[in-house]
């Protein structure tokens, strides 16, 4: 069984009705004024799938950690008012998400209208998965569409609990098509990529993406890996690694990791060092056994991106996920850009490439490179978690092609 869709939905399940939309809207603000709204684009295509079906749409999101506060440079109305600019549809907002103001403007909407719902995080019943708030919530549609895969990780009451609502009533509750592509290509790529399927972890620490890479192991040819959790595989190697981070409990593991991987395993062979993680700071390539006292491990070098960069090339399915390096820092950024531009390469020559979410996401769209990807996930968190298999309470809790869940 897979979720149902909205391409499940036949245009008389649509047509005069009002649509619950469950969005990621989680945009970063700048005086009031979206700053990126690359999640607000990415989510188009749904809302003009429903605009086009006769359907009006009540859109919900979180922004931010209001941690069940109102909080009024957390609020969602620049985002509404973004929107507004990017679609051609009457937009309008309300300041609140279940009360008499939000039922009687839902209730107002004309087919083609669309509503934004305050920052639902306001509420503290929304991270606790308050089943009555799923319940007020679920009065404001006719059917529920999930297009936020960012979290679909999060059992909370505008993601699992009113999804769960509308299915007991005998209404849909169905993946959205933005949410609907992130499944179809990390699904793919954990059950059936093309070979050779090469995975890149970068990132802090091994701890972070232990199940990833317990996950992956034995489903890829090859597994490179950056960022400074190649520092405790260092370590493990008996490598000095100077005043670099290393998660030394984690070293055992590593020697573990390196001992059952083998050769599909691929470290860094040379690094790119310096005193401070500063942006002024003057940095040294060297190879991994020669770091120098005092120094720190910041980014790989590029005998290691030339490596990487053989493996990526002329393979079928490449997955990425963590930055190769402290990227956010130009002195460290090399590694991380001369890799994406490697995997924008690979993407050209007919490989399948899915960026994962978050770092790696913010990594390849500063490069310039997100339109070069096959796939460049919305979710950060969440599509680690899919890469890890958990399940996704946002997703299971969808109506299923496979039986008479709505």
């Amino acid at each position: 069984m897979r979720p149902m869709t909205l391409d499940d939905l036949s245009g008389a399940a649509l047509e005069g009705k009002r649509a619950l939309v469950r969005v990621d809207f989680n945009v970063p603000l700048d005086s009031g004024d979206v700053a990126d709204d690359t999640r607000i684009r990415a989510t188009l295509p749904t809302l003009q799938r429903l605009l086009d079906r006769g359907a009006s749409m009540v859109l919900m999101s979180h922004l931010g950690r209001p941690k069940g506060q109102w909080k009024q440079d957390l609020s969602l109305r620049p985002v509404a008012a973004r929107l507004g600019e990017l679609i051609d549809a009457p937009v309008r907002f309300v300041a609140d998400i279940v009360g008499a103001d939000a039922q009687n403007a839902a209730g107002a909407l004309a087919p083609g209208g669309i509503l934004v719902l305050e920052n639902t995080r306001f509420l503290a019943g929304e991270e606790a998965n308050d089943r009555e708030l799923s319940e007020q919530m679920a009065r404001l549609g006719d059917l529920y569409v999930d297009d936020a895969f960012g979290s679909a990780h999060r059992a909370h009451a505008s993601t699992a609990g009113v999804a769960d609502v509308m299915k007991d009533s005998g209404r849909p509750a169905v993946a959205g098509l933005l949410m609907e592509r992130e499944i179809r290509f990390l699904g793919q790529a954990l059950e059936s990529p093309d070979h050779p399927f090469v995975a890149i972890l970068g990132g802090a620490k091994i701890s972070g993406k232990i199940d990833v890479i317990e996950n992956l192991l034995p489903r890829v040819d090859r597994l490179l890996i950056g960022g400074a959790m190649a520092n405790t595989f260092f370590r493990a190697l008996g490598l000095d690694t100077a005043d670099s981070l290393v998660e030394e409990d984690r070293v055992d593991m590593a020697k573990d990791l390196l001992g059952r991987g083998g050769d599909k395993l691929v470290l860094p062979v040379d690094c790119v060092v310096a005193r401070d993680a500063a942006e002024d700071a003057e940095t040294r390539t060297v190879a991994r056994d020669d770091v120098p006292d005092g120094t720190k491990i910041l980014d790989i070098g590029p005998d290691s991106v030339d490596t990487f960069r053989g493996h990526v090339q002329g393979a079928g399915t490449v997955v990425w996920n963590g930055p190769m390096g402290m990227f956010e820092k130009a002195p460290f950024r090399a590694g991380t850009d001369r890799l994406a531009h490697a995997v924008a390469a690979a993407t050209d020559a007919g490989t399948t490439t899915i960026i994962g979410g978050g770092d790696t996401a913010a990594a390849v769209e500063r490069a310039g490179l997100s339109g070069r990807m096959t796939h460049v996930s919305t979710g950060g968190g969440a599509s680690l978690e899919f890469l890890e298999g958990k399940e996704l309470p946002g997703i299971a809790v969808l109506s299923t092609t496979g039986g008479q869940d709505g």
